[in-house]
This record gives C-alpha cells, sequence and structure tokens, in this order.
C-alpha cells in the first residue's frame, strides 16, 4: 500500500464515513488468559465515545510506511491452502460474525503476543464502496468502481491509573480518586487484506507497529507462518555498523557525510516527483551511492557481499530506514553536536599539531546556556 491508499483508509474511520455497526473484542491479563470477550454496537454508544473509539482504531493505520506500517505478502501456496489464511478469509467473509474464526484469533493472539500487561484485542469490519478517480484525477462520488470488504485488528495495552486526590467542584470538597484502567493507542495491529491499487489484495495484509524498534516478530509468525521483517530501527543500526566495518581505516567523517547527503537528495528527489508508491532501496542503489560518494570499488564490493548478508539478497529497504533526513549528528564520548541537516556545510573536520577536531563555523546567534555570547580572537 502507499501513503494515498493508507490515507484513503483512514478517513473511513469516523461515524459519517464508515459502515463499522460494531466492535469485537477481549481483554487479555497478564497470564494471556482471556478475562472476557465482549461486543459493543457503535448504534447505541454515544457520538462523542463512539468518535473516540474509531479514533483510536485509526492510529493502527498511522506512522510511516516501511517503518510503523509494513506490507507482508502471503505465498501463492498459502493463499491456495493453509489454515492461516483461511482463518483471515473466514473474519472477512463472515463479516466477524464466524464465532469459532474470531475465538481462535483471539486465542491464538493471545499466547502468542509477548507484550508486558493488560491489553485488548479489538475487531472492526467495514464495506467500502471505493468511489471512481477519473483518468485526470477528479473524485465522482456517486461513481462505485468496486466494494472493498476489509476488517482491522488493533492490540491497545490497557493501563491503570494512580490513586489521587480530585476536587469536586459543584459540591467544593475534596475525594479520594479511585483506580481506573485506560486504554491507550495501539501497540500493533492489522488489515486484512491490503488495498492496492485501491482494490482488495488477497495476497496481501499491513501490519503496524507503534515502536520501529520492536514488531513483534512472534505474533508475525504465528498468525501469518511469514518470516518478519527486520524492525526499522535494526536495519538503521545494522546498516552503520556494515558501513563502519566495511570501510575501516577509510570510514571518515566525509564519507559518511556524503553517503547521509546523498540518500536524503534521492528521498527529496522522489518527494518532489509525487510518486505515490514508496521509495525503496536495493543492494545494488546502496553500493552505487557509496561509489558515487567516493568508496573504492574493492571497498564497494566488501560493503555489497555484507549487506547482502545481513538483509537478504533481493530486500528492498526503505532509505528512511537508514538515514534520518531530519537529523545529522556527531557525537564523541563527551560532546554531542546536533546539526540542521541542510547545514550540514556548517562542519568540517580537521587535524591541528597532530590533535583531530571537529570545528563549527559560528558567526552569530551563538547562545551558552541560553545567555548570547560573542566569540572573540
Amino acid at each position: 500500500m502507499n501513503e494515498k491508499e493508507v490515507s484513503e483508509i483512514r478517513r473511513r474511520f469516523r461515524p459519517e464515513k464508515s459502515n463499522i455497526r460494531e466492535i469485537r473484542g477481549c481483554y487479555v491479563n497478564q497470564q494471556r488468559e482471556i478475562v472476557s470477550r465482549f461486543t459493543q454496537s457503535l448504534a447505541i454508544t454515544p457520538r462523542e465515545e463512539a468518535e473516540n473509539l474509531l479514533a483510536l482504531l485509526k492510529k493502527t493505520l498511522s506512522g510511516t510506511l516501511g517503518k510503523n506500517l509494513l506490507d507482508l505478502s502471503f505465498q501463492t501456496s498459502q493463499v491456495v491452502d493453509s489454515p492461516e489464511h483461511r482463518l483471515l478469509m473466514a473474519l472477512r467473509d463472515s463479516s466477524l460474525k464466524d464465532e469459532d474464526a474470531v475465538e481462535t484469533l483471539f486465542q491464538q493472539m493471545a499466547e502468542s503476543l509477548s507484550m508486558e500487561g493488560e491489553y485488548l484485542i479489538l475487531l472492526a469490519q467495514d464495506t467500502y464502496d471505493v468511489f471512481y478517480r477519473s483518468k485526470d484525477g477528479e473524485r465522482q462520488e456517486d461513481a462505485s468502481s468496486e466494494v472493498f470488504s476489509y476488517f482491522l485488528c488493533s492490540v491497545c495495552p490497557v493501563k491503570t491509573t494512580k490513586p489521587a486526590l480530585s476536587f469536586d467542584i459543584p459540591q467544593s470538597l475534596f475525594h479520594n480518586r479511585s483506580v481506573d484502567w485506560l486504554v491507550a493507542p495501539p501497540e500493533v495491529g492489522f488489515l486484512f487484506p491490503a488495498f492496492d491499487d485501491r482494490c482488495a489484495n488477497l495476497y496481501g495484509t499491513l501490519y503496524y507497529t507503534r515502536n520501529t524498534g520492536e514488531n513483534h516478530p512472534e505474533l508475525i509468525r504465528s498468525l501469518f507462518h511469514l518470516e518478519p521483517p527486520m524492525p526499522a530501527q535494526t536495519q538503521r543500526e545494522t546498516f552503520q555498523s556494515v558501513l563502519a566495518e566495511s570501510l575501516g581505516e577509510d570510514c571518515s567523517y566525509q564519507v559518511v557525510e556524503s553517503v547521509h547527503g546523498q540518500i536524503c537528495q534521492l528521498m527529496e528527489e522522489h518527494k518532489e516527483s509525487k510518486n505515490p508508491e514508496p521509495l525503496t532501496f536495493s543492494k545494488e542503489t546502496v553500493r552505487t551511492v557509496l561509489e558515487s560518494c567516493g568508496v573504492p570499488q574493492e571497498q564497494a564490493e566488501v560493503f555489497e557481499e555484507a549487506y547482502t548478508r545481513e538483509f537478504g539478497e533481493d530486500t528492498q529497504i526503505s532509505p528512511g530506514n537508514l538515514v534520518d533526513r531530519k537529523q545529522f549528528q556527531v557525537r564523541t564520548p563527551d560532546v554531542t553536536i546536533q546539526v540542521n541537516p541542510q547545514r550540514r556545510d556548517l562542519l568540517e573536520t580537521r587535524i591541528l599539531d597532530g590533535v583531530r577536531y571537529i570545528l563549527i563555523r559560528a558567526e552569530e546567534g551563538v547562545e551558552v546556556n541560553g545567555v548570547s555570547v560573542r566569540i572573540q580572537e
């Protein structure tokens, strides 16, 4: 799914837009036991509460593609005949009315998901008359191209509040506030089937993880029988490690700064092109970037071998998982320097009298502990 397709489904999660009639769910305690099951009709739920509930579910479709939102693809053999795909299809085709399928999903998730504390598993089903978009991009609400039937699953942690003293204004009295249970935003979840090319893709599911460093691989293996992708944070750390080890003594500030700049430039060009499809890098793309930054062919080959070993032969990676285009940081054991990525030119390295230095050009606007200072001769 691309950003436009995700946004199109996200807009469904409003009372006046969606065909979501009810929310099904269960409560899982710290011992991974399902202690309650429930079905709540949105028709009899106060409007404000219904809006809050849909807004909570919508967060399962938030974040960045490739980081928080991961496209998972089933093998053809799985779609043709496999228990994991049959379960998802039974949930979708029955509009979550198949009690055995719902219970199976709840049990599989409760038994496999490794998450601290108590949480809710929430399910919502929607049927969307996909509006027609003409060749010139105009939206025609009265013309439907197809019906997209899907369901969303969200896992929301439940956190308890602490006892506290509260003040009742109408009574002008103090009262002890008892412990309450608050539903936190989703930690993990998924949409099935995927909404690719603005239609159902039974070969895909969109998987959500709030934490880019932890995508709960145990849940992916249990539900979808797929090998989990490397978390976005781990991808960046692995890329940094491979780059440093491959270049060795030649891993200079200039090379790393240039690599960061080249990748950011490619990301900016893709953004300006307004291409709806996410930008991804193959191992060949990354090697081309290195060579354009002055890395010798021999070292580029060493990098490519290490890169293939860590990420796989045909893995496509979001460049946003390799570098942070909003941050450029230089750090020593005692000093951390944050630089506007657009002003990397303000930094340079020098060796003066045998001592290595990081120099920052500072003409004006210099402050020390909030006090404006001048740099004197």
